[in-house]
């Protein structure tokens, strides 16, 4: 019975994906175009050690890098342990006491909260060094409350914070469109004040990335999208220059700044890992998709709905009771490539203020451009679904979760 529903959503997606591969070839031309200009050779493939000085592939990379998502400079590091350190390098490299950040999309997402200071004390926090905040709530439709941010930016407001992907709230994920929007409320009332966008799993889901459209500062994870599935570890941010010195200086140090950082090797995988990044994004995307139609069909709420554009690699669907997430996470660790024989149950995780349930069985640890699910364990007991390097592998974890988790 489910192998028959998944044959008939594929069926009924395949105009869908076929938008979705010429989606993939205009970026894919796009990146194509940067390694041209750039004259990207094997010699970039070499790395140094130590400091990390006069790393002729790292300097290409970055330059590759900017060049691709339309920003003045960026620096792509490996020594960024998570999204989560890249965004928190370019928020305190940009804040100073005093200033305020406000957050446009809601609630950010969990690994943000310590960041920022709404949860855990004297780690250093933005809170602890002075640093104010405040967030617009979304709309009861989980949209933004755009009457509510064209009078919002304040005299003290630095930094305007923008989350493109839902994270674990029930909402769509942005659309550039809808960015370029807030970056031009934004600056009618201070063009001064810095419009920062946490582009996690956002990159390559359309066909320009925030800092073409005005975005002054960007980051992410190099095991998400970027990566393109095979990338080891590290992120990115890019951006305004002097922004993205500012945010490299919190990497490294003051007058160290993007200067420094060895490679250990790893120049090859991260070009061919952004070389790769349309094709698994777009995977992904049809990996979404197809959850959405079958879990939807099943009757379960889902976000975004099937036919809906992607906004990023994120599918969510509402299961409603612990059990079923738990279900649903070992169905998916089952099929996995990596771990099939572990059995996932609820864990705390670093920075997550609720326990976890993750079905996680990826080549590198972590990596959500790889297929993998997971969800808090609170109400209304969501389950999101990430990455995928091709769907086929998606459409077959599926069919054992929608017999896990049968209908709603």
């Amino acid at each position: 019975m489910s192998s028959e529903r998944l044959q008939r959503a594929e069926q009924a997606l395949s105009q869908i994906f076929s938008g979705i591969d010429a989606q993939v070839k205009k970026n894919l031309r796009r990146v194509l175009a940067a390694y041209h200009l750039h004259q990207v050779g094997v010699h970039h493939f070499a790395g140094v050690s130590g400091y990390g000085h006069d790393d002729l592939g790292r300097q290409v990379l970055d330059r590759v890098f900017a060049e691709i998502v339309g920003a003045e400079a960026a620096a792509v590091r490996i020594q960024f342990v998570s999204g989560t350190h890249a965004i928190a390098s370019a928020l305190y490299g940009v804040l100073r006491p005093g200033d305020e950040m406000l957050a446009v999309t809601g609630a950010p997402y969990d690994t943000l909260e310590e960041v920022i200071g709404l949860r855990g004390e004297n780690q250093g926090s933005l809170r602890d060094f002075n640093i104010g905040y405040r967030q617009l709530e979304l709309t009861e439709a989980g949209a933004i409350d755009w009457h509510s941010l064209a009078k919002a930016v304040r005299p003290e407001t630095k930094l305007v914070h923008i989350q493109r992907s839902c994270g674990y709230s029930w909402r769509s994920g942005l659309s550039i469109q809808e960015i370029e929007k807030i970056v031009n409320l934004v600056k009618q009332q201070n063009p001064n004040t810095v419009c920062f966008v946490d582009n996690c799993y956002g990159e390559f889901v359309e066909d320009r990335e925030p800092t073409a459209v005005g975005a002054d500062l960007m980051a992410g994870s190099l095991i998400k999208n970027p990566g393109g599935t095979i990338v080891a570890a590290g992120g990115y941010i890019a951006g305004r220059a002097d922004l993205v010195e500012m945010a490299a200086c919190r990497l490294t140090a003051p007058g160290i700044g993007s200067e420094g950082g060895a490679t250990f090797d790893q120049n090859r995988l991260l070009f061919q890992g952004l070389f790769l990044a349309p094709q698994m994004v777009g995977e992904a995307m049809k990996g979404n998709h197809l959850t959405a139609h079958v879990f939807q069909q099943l009757g379960y709420p889902v976000n975004p709905l099937p036919d809906a554009p992607r906004r990023d690699v994120i599918q969510a669907i509402r299961l409603g009771s612990p059990e079923k997430i738990i279900a649903f996470c070992k169905a998916i660790q089952r099929h996995s490539p990596i771990g099939s024989y572990l059995s996932p149950v609820p864990a705390e995780m670093p920075g997550y203020e609720s326990e976890l349930v993750m079905a996680g069985g990826t080549f590198i640890d972590g990596s959500t451009s790889e297929f993998s699910a997971d969800g808090p364990l609170r109400e209304p007991y969501t389950v999101f679904c990430q990455g995928g390097t091709h769907w086929t592998h998606v459409a077959i974890a599926l069919e054992a979760a929608m017999e896990a988790v049968g209908e709603a």
